[in-house]
């Protein structure tokens, strides 16, 4: 996508609110310019479902009386404000001094006299630091983001940016998202910087986003490791040396098979956000037991066995360092534990039958699981994926009702109760679980058969 500056006066921004605000602002003496990600997004020809507005020659009395009871103080003591009512956040310039090493140790002065350029120079990316007027219809652009726009280069504003080491992950996320490449001082500044003082959970969204909405995943990930980033993140870091069986990975090493395999997920990508992040969490994360288990076998070839079951214990120390949600950790390792299963199913038989039944209780979601195996596949270039292998589990899951829910137990305790009233209690749990593995082999498929098998078994659980 190319910058496109019809897109800036368009009827949508009128009638928005937005424009309404920046009216109302004007009105009081104020001037009102859009900023960052919205005007960025215009210039792309996307409609911005979120609006930065920064406000010259106004004081924060002026807009709480301007507005009165429609802002909320999301960050009152750095001059940003936002309206309940829409997704738009309005700020005034400010003067940060730094007072420790932490992501937050700065002290903040709003200064409404403070002009354009200087304002600009405390943004992130030549991109982001863009300033439009929707009333008056112009652009201000000290730093030359268009011009980068054009040739999807990303490039820090001033030497500001050194200052949030966060940014160097939001590099990454933008990167990927709007396919830019680095420019080299970018990358050299950014390889000053330490992620030693950011809050954990900052980390996360900028991955989180990464994997949301990133296009080039891999280059995403490939500028941390130029920014000497991957550092920081050791389990990461140990993929660039470990090596592959050319025969299955010609792409080179594991964090080469990696990039490919995320950048095969941007086009994958589930729908639902949830399912989109455990999905890229796990595909990320599927190969991070390789490095311990990576040898080299009596046949003179690599081997990996067991990396699934030893990616565990890394994916999890990873996932907890970036403090992803304990919900989301469970089920990524479940993913990567299970990653290799699928490989092992061959043809329709019971067996095989029995082996993805079990899997799906044991996970929950095959169709996350599968997702991550399409992923997997197509991040080994220039091998073709295995089609078969794939269809074959969609198949069996589907037509056995497990793909995206686990299975159900067809006889529960109420059918026991009922159709054998005398059955002892203590033993009801033992029976259960009996039918169950049974019904999981294939052995009954209806109520009907299920009782039949149940009465010519009872004995067995009950006492002599």
């Amino acid at each position: 996508m190319s910058p496109c500056l019809s897109a800036l006066e368009s009827p949508a921004l009128r009638r928005s609110p937005v424009f309404e605000v920046c009216r109302q602002i004007n009105g009081v003496g104020g001037h009102s310019f859009l900023v960052g990600g919205c005007v960025r997004d215009l210039l792309l020809g996307c409609f911005p479902d979120e609006w930065d507005l920064e406000v010259f020659n106004c004081t924060e009395e002026v807009l709480e009386t301007l507005f009165r009871d429609q802002l909320s103080f999301v960050g009152k003591d750095y001059g940003i404000y936002r309206f309940r009512r829409w997704s738009i956040d309005v700020g005034l310039p400010r003067r940060e001094r730094p007072h420790g090493p932490s992501h937050g140790d700065f002290s903040v002065a709003t200064d409404p006299g403070m002009n354009l350029v200087e304002a600009a120079r405390r943004r992130d990316f030549t991109i982001n630091a863009i300033y439009f007027d929707p009333i008056g219809k112009f652009l201000e652009d000290p730093f030359g983001g268009q011009e980068d726009l054009l040739r999807r280069r990303l490039r820090h504003v001033s030497e500001r940016f050194g200052e949030d080491p966060l940014r160097v992950l939001r590099g990454m996320q933008f990167l990927a998202r709007f396919q830019l490449k680095a420019d080299p001082q970018t990358i050299q500044l950014c390889r000053t910087l330490s992620p030693q003082f950011l809050p954990p959970e900052r980390v996360f969204g900028e991955f989180s986003k990464l994997l949301l909405r990133g296009l080039a995943i891999g280059d995403g990930l490939e500028f941390l490791n130029r920014c000497g980033w991957l550092a920081f993140f050791p389990e990461l870091d140990s993929l660039r040396s470990c090596l592959q069986n050319p025969q299955f990975h010609p792409e080179g090493t594991v964090w080469e098979h990696i990039k490919h395999a995320m950048n095969a997920f941007a086009s994958l990508r589930p729908e639902n956000d949830e399912d989109a992040l455990a999905v890229g969490f796990a595909v990320l994360c599927h190969d991070l037991g390789k490095p311990a288990c990576t040898h080299i076998g009596p046949d003179g070839r690599l081997r990996t066995g067991g990396h699934d079951w030893a990616g565990i214990v890394p994916a999890r120390r990873f996932l907890e360092r970036i403090r992803a949600p304990k919900r989301l950790v469970e089920g990524v390792l479940s993913l990567v534990e299970n990653h290799m299963v699928p490989h092992t199913l061959s043809d329709s038989s019971p067996e095989t039958l029995g082996v993805l039944r079990r899997l799906a209780r044991r996970m929950g979601r095959i169709d996350r699981l599968l997702a991550v195996v399409r992923c997997d596949n197509r991040g080994r270039p220039p091998c073709k994926p295995n089609l078969e292998e794939e269809d074959l589990l969609e198949r069996l899951a589907r037509s056995d009702g497990i793909f995206d829910k686990p299975p159900e137990p067809i006889i529960r305790g109420r059918d026991l109760l009922e159709h054998f009233p005398s059955f002892p209690q203590k033993q009801m749990g033992n029976f259960l679980g009996y039918l169950f593995e049974a019904q999981m082999d294939g052995k009954f498929s209806s109520l009907e058969d299920g009782l039949l098998l149940a009465r010519e078994v009872a004995g067995a659980f009950s006492p002599r």
